[in-house]
């Protein structure tokens, strides 16, 4: 486990790089509970358990990188089609006796592994609101902006699992200066951000450059990229409840990118009335 700030940018991704990247427990033995069963496989249900897993979601697009062919028109083919293109007896070969983060944790702080699972639920509720939004605003690839939002936050859930003691101290600097911006506490602890730790390693990785390009909060022009932001910013921000004051910006533009008046926005997201504390379904 990693103490200390690493010296820069590349170090981080060596570290990463050099790494077997955890998975949930729960992916794990659901893929071995899959793997005894390949004749009846539903090659959708193993995309939907990849994409409740940020880090089985980057391994896979990893891996499936050299299976993409000239004719493929999308940079990102989806996750049933790439795990197809590959062919199941392949993918589960390469996919065979994945380390978890619970085992990776386990025996350090708990409340390292705590703050790595809550990051990982926040990806996952991020994902949820983008596809939603997505789907809202007719987008012709749901599953580019749902891996997109999923994965916004891999840095931040790698830097918990190899250096949980650096992840503790963000959380303690933020919890101690509630006004100041995640990127400021980051920079201070890493001397970096998790943003340009993690676009170093989609290039490293060779992920899709759409990918890169949705992630990227500085791209906001473009309404792709805001719906993803906006999702990831959704789920940080209510992460404990609806009463964060910084949520009423995230309502009103989130109306401007659904053409939404500010309280069909609440109603779309089930926004309790009056309800501080209480949290999101």
């Amino acid at each position: 486990m990693i103490d200390a700030p690493l010296p820069d940018r590349d170090a981080w991704v060596l570290l990463f790089s050099n790494n077997s990247l955890p998975v949930l427990r729960a992916t794990r033995r659901r893929l071995d509970e899959m793997r005894a069963d390949l004749d009846t496989l539903d090659a959708r249900e193993l995309a939907q358990l990849i994409l409740r897993d940020p880090i089985m979601t980057v391994r896979v697009l990893a891996y499936i990188q050299p299976f993409r062919g000239r004719s493929l028109q999308h940079d990102i083919a989806t996750i049933a089609g790439a795990v197809m293109m590959s062919g199941l007896f392949p993918f589960f070969r390469r996919f065979d006796a994945l380390p978890t983060i619970e085992n990776t944790l386990h025996g350090g702080d708990p409340h390292a592994l705590l703050g790595v699972l809550h990051i990982v639920r926040r990806a996952q509720r991020a994902a949820d609101y983008a596809q939603d939004w997505a789907i809202w605003r007719h987008d012709i690839n749901l599953e580019e902006v749902r891996i997109a939002a999923l994965l916004h936050d891999l840095a931040e859930i790698l830097v918990w699992c190899f250096a949980p003691a650096l992840g503790l101290r963000i959380q303690a600097l933020l919890q101690a200066n509630p006004g100041m911006r995640s990127a400021d506490a980051q920079q201070q602890v890493l001397g970096l951000t998790f943003q340009e730790i993690q676009l170093a390693l989609c290039k490293i990785w060779h992920l899709p450059e759409l990918l890169s390009l949705l992630i990227d909060d500085s791209q906001g022009d473009s309404p792709r990229v805001r719906n993803v932001s906006l999702a990831v910013r959704l789920a940080r921000h209510s992460a404990q409840g609806w009463d964060n004051p910084a949520l009423p910006d995230d309502y009103r533009e989130i109306g401007a990118l659904l053409n939404l008046n500010l309280e069909a926005v609440r109603q779309h997201l089930g926004v309790p009335n009056g309800n501080a504390g209480d949290q999101p379904q």
